[in-house]
């Protein structure tokens, strides 16, 4: 017989009782702040229909997740065992497997998070099972078929304040404003890489969809930059504050216009090389961070450091997203001083960027982001947005960037129903961390009680630049 399965009033606070007592004191000061999330790939369709729901719990939990089945991957879990790249697939068969497997997430971060999502959200109270997996599959698939659990209805109950996507150039904004019209905060944010990425696979037909969607021939690199111009404005009117950029490594420099062009030539005719995609890549990063900080003001998101479908198998199989990404080291300090030389000084202008490399947190970007009035940094990204990932981070950073300098928390989540979960992760490690700077006279509490209000919600209002009140400004 299995023992209940819960979540404790002390979850991830320290074993200390002096510690665990001054988190509680400091988590209780903001669990119930609503959720701001400014990065994450949530589809917008999920709110701009007042019906829409989620299928069943596979759909829901797994099927999306990269972190669930890249672990299931590495164990010998098949992909297409759990209906991954697949529209036809017995969504209980897959599930079967997924919680047959679920022994393997412990200690990780998406095993906390699922704990959450199951315990809370659906009153599962036993960990999933190959024996028990059909029962919770039934118990879950027969609370998502009522209207309490539509996704407008979880938004609502989630208290999400904001919710910001991440959109292709191409994307059409209507379902954006179909979910604002009816009172949802949600905004798209511009992400151009499709079509500045000039050296991947399929570049040039991302560029014919640009074509197609934006009614103009893109003979030029001054109509790209023109066209995304443009598309940025209509981001910006329906509420986006924001761009977001993934690059593998950090660069960010202007050519010659006569040199652009050329290389953009080359590019239409196929021939670009990679040192020259490289080149004209950092070229149009820089003009991208050019608008934001002349033009329009949108914040400027850099996820740097993925290499990206590492693994040929799967990546020619399936596309990309399937779990394969890898970190790889960044050079931030050179990557970055043509742009903070041009722009990082301005007023106007905000930054906000993201590593997989974590060796640059304190040798690098804290003393850039302690330095620069346009520099935040974002939390921690991808495989660091974990209980030790945030402590590392918070050690790293906090004595030469502050944590004024940093953009608070965004969950970057696929997996709707994870929000709530990641948010309190992250709530919670912070409260335990700055209890432990309390114990210690680094901090008093009306100092610490500041900064997790901060990094709970403010920060990612005033980073972001949301029309949100903030209680606590920097």
């Amino acid at each position: 017989m299995l023992s209940a399965w819960s979540v404790p009033e002390t979850f991830l606070f320290g074993p200390d009782t002096r510690q665990c007592d001054l988190a509680m004191e400091l988590y209780s000061g903001i669990e119930h702040l609503g959720i701001v999330a400014p990065h994450g790939h949530v589809s917008p369709a999920l709110l701009a229909d007042p019906q829409a729901r989620f299928a069943n719990p596979h759909e829901l939990l797994v099927k999306y997740d990269h972190y669930l089945f890249r672990l299931l991957y590495s164990q010998g879990v098949p992909v297409e065992a759990l209906g991954v790249g697949q529209t036809d697939y017995d969504a209980r068969a897959a599930w079967q497997t997924f919680c047959s497997h679920f022994h393997l997430f412990s200690g990780t971060p998406s095993g906390l998070w699922l704990r959450l999502e199951l315990t809370r959200l659906f009153g599962v109270t036993e960990k999933p099972t190959a024996r028990n997996a059909q029962a919770i599959y039934d118990q879950i698939d027969g609370q998502l078929q009522t209207p309490e659990f539509t996704a407008r209805a979880l938004f609502r109950r989630f208290g999400i304040e904001m919710l910001a996507t991440t959109d292709p150039a191409t994307t059409d904004l209507s379902q954006h404003a179909r979910a604002q019209a009816d009172g949802f905060s949600v905004v798209p944010t511009f992400r151009p890489d499709a079509v500045l990425h000039f050296g991947r696979a399929g570049w040039a037909g991302n560029l014919a969809v640009l074509e197609q969607f934006s009614n103009r021939s893109i003979e030029t690199y001054a109509t790209l930059l023109d066209v995304l111009r443009q598309r940025r404005a209509e981001f910006a009117a329906h509420g986006g504050t924001a761009t977001d950029h993934d690059a593998g490594q950090v660069s960010l420099a202007p050519l010659p216009p006569a040199e652009a062009e050329r290389l953009f030539g080359v590019a239409l005719a196929g021939r670009l090389d990679p040192q020259q995609a490289a080149l004209l890549e950092a070229h149009a990063l820089f003009d991208q961070a050019r608008l934001s900080a002349e033009e329009d003001g949108l914040v400027m998101q850099l996820h740097v450091g993925s290499f990206r479908n590492h693994n040929p198998l799967l990546f020619h199989k399936y596309g990309p997203d399937m779990g394969s990404d890898i970190p790889q080291p960044v050079n931030w300090t050179h990557g970055l001083r043509e742009l903070l030389g041009t722009f990082g000084n301005l007023p106007d202008f905000h930054a906000i960027v993201f590593t997989l490399d974590e060796s640059t947190y304190s040798r690098e970007l804290a003393p850039l982001a302690g330095h620069y009035p346009a520099l935040r940094l974002g939390p921690p990204w991808w495989f660091f947005d974990s209980v030790m990932g945030i402590e590392r981070y918070l050690d790293a950073v906090s004595e030469t960037a502050t944590l004024y300098n940093t953009a608070g928390f965004n969950d970057d989540t696929r997996a709707f129903a994870s929000i709530p979960a990641r948010h309190e992760v992250w709530r919670r490690t912070v409260a335990n961390w700055l209890a432990r700077q309390v114990l210690r006279g680094i901090l008093d509490m009306e100092e610490a009680h500041r900064l997790l209000r901060l990094s709970a919600r403010d920060l990612a209002v005033q980073a972001y630049r949301f029309d949100l009140p903030s209680e606590v400004s920097v």
